[in-house]
């Protein structure tokens, strides 16, 4: 990536690399989203999919949550359900419900009707020109991340077809066919590869892939069926990258309630981890040890709490992490009823109580 603006905080991507920082890093899993009146503005008259497949309501999109905090990084507007589309299949969403696949894969033989070679820019194009317009508009105030969902999640939605709390469906598919699952997770595998190869040709300066399901596995069937393809996706990429003269970004894995793995994950060739708020900073340190960068893991509900409680509560998880090798974040998404005020002053409580512990 060429002709880009330099970069003027790139504390975040220290951070990421492990390097010292004067404070602590901060950015939001969905800071782009319905929490803001200007989003929910920008979005009123159009589909969600059709707003995904629009760069410059994406740029936008991405851009409203830097107007407002003082975030250290910004992550593309998009989906991570963009691939199954790319894949061939209809995804739309529903307003109230979420998205939702007209034709769900029910047996084997349904594999056949996904695209077996995908050519990401034909198909996922609009998410590279978006990359490109967004870094350009960002004028180098903060680093762009790109992120992809990761195969085992991806298969969960189109096999159940939407949302579920059992994921029942797609998990009796790695029981009853263990080999179709695979072909079917190392055909998104391969997708997801070159999507994020692409985005970083685009201009992404750091990638996070979202194991957004992994709590629906338990130890064994994460070995077999999410683990090997996280690692598989973090070594390619980055041999592909090497391989194109494209810059190596580093590498966030998010696995949402898999602390039973978060050892594997150290390993599995990523920058940073990512955690939810279910597990002790602490604990979470010691399994994965000093070598990888944290991210996380405020409990998202915490910004409902009174604005000094969230400095409160900010202070003890700095305190719990430590300023350095750790990017704060919440450990899951904004929620789109979530005060605008609340997320500022948890962005500010990061920088100022981060700042305070490394002069002291």
């Amino acid at each position: 990536p060429k002709g880009f603006p330099k970069l003027k905080n790139d504390t975040f991507l220290r951070a990421a690399r492990g390097e010292d920082t004067e404070y602590t890093p901060v950015w939001c899993m969905r800071q782009a989203g319905r929490y803001l009146p200007e989003f929910r503005e920008t979005r009123a008259s159009q589909d969600f999919f059709a707003t995904c497949q629009t760069p410059k309501l994406c740029c936008e999109l991405t851009l409203q949550p830097l107007r407002r905090f003082p975030l250290d990084a910004a992550i593309i507007f998009s989906d991570i359900l963009v691939v199954p589309q790319a894949l061939g299949m209809e995804v739309v969403m529903v307003p109230g419900k979420g998205p939702i696949f007209t034709e769900p894969l029910k047996e084997v033989e349904d594999l056949l009707k996904l695209r077996q070679k995908v050519d990401v820019t034909a198909e996922l194009g609009y998410v590279f020109q978006a990359i490109t317009l967004t870094r350009h508009s960002l004028e180098g105030k903060v680093p762009l991340i790109g992120f992809s969902g990761a195969p085992w999640t991806l298969m969960s939605y189109m096999i159940e077809g939407g949302g579920s709390t059992t994921m029942a469906k797609a998990k009796s598919w790695l029981y009853r066919h263990p080999e179709a699952s695979h072909r079917l997770l190392r055909l998104l595998a391969d997708v997801i590869i070159d999507y994020l190869v692409g985005q970083v040709a685009a201009g992404a300066q750091a990638l996070q892939l979202f194991e957004s399901h992994a709590g629906h596995l338990g130890p064994e069937l994460f070995q077999d069926f999410a683990l090997p393809y996280i690692r598989d996706i973090a070594q390619t990429v980055k041999s592909k990258l090497k391989e194109e003269a494209l810059p190596l970004v580093p590498m966030i894995i998010f696995a949402k309630d898999a602390h039973y793995a978060l050892r594997d994950l150290a390993h599995a060739g990523y920058e940073v981890v990512g955690l939810d708020w279910t597990i002790r900073p602490q604990e979470a340190r010691a399994q994965i040890g000093k070598d990888v960068t944290l991210q996380g893991n405020l409990d998202p509900c915490a910004l409902y709490a009174p604005k000094e409680k969230i400095g409160e509560l900010v202070k003890k998880m700095l305190e719990s992490f430590g300023t350095q090798r750790y990017i704060a974040n919440l450990g899951h998404g904004l929620y789109p009823d979530m005060n605008p005020e609340h997320v500022g002053a948890f962005v500010e409580a990061v920088h100022a109580h981060s700042r305070h512990i490394n002069k002291h």
